[in-house]
């Protein structure tokens, strides 16, 4: 595996949610900083030694609400 993509969701409590898409990864962080950190150990961990994709994606999304 080359790379790996998480979706990214802001959490309703604050903070943000990644989950990673085609694998059972989960992470979460109150800031983008702490995400970055949170998501890079997620993947060292859950991927055998040498088997950790080169590349992770974060696809940001947001749901917004509109009163009509």
């Amino acid at each position: 595996m080359n790379e790996i993509m998480f979706v990214v969701e802001e959490a309703p409590e604050g903070g943000l949610i990644a989950r990673a898409l085609g694998e059972s990864i989960f992470t979460e962080a109150d800031d983008i900083e702490s995400l970055h950190r949170q998501v890079r150990d997620a993947v060292q961990c859950h991927f055998d030694e040498g088997k950790a994709p080169k590349i992770i994606r974060l696809h940001f999304t947001r749901e917004e609400v509109l009163a009509v």
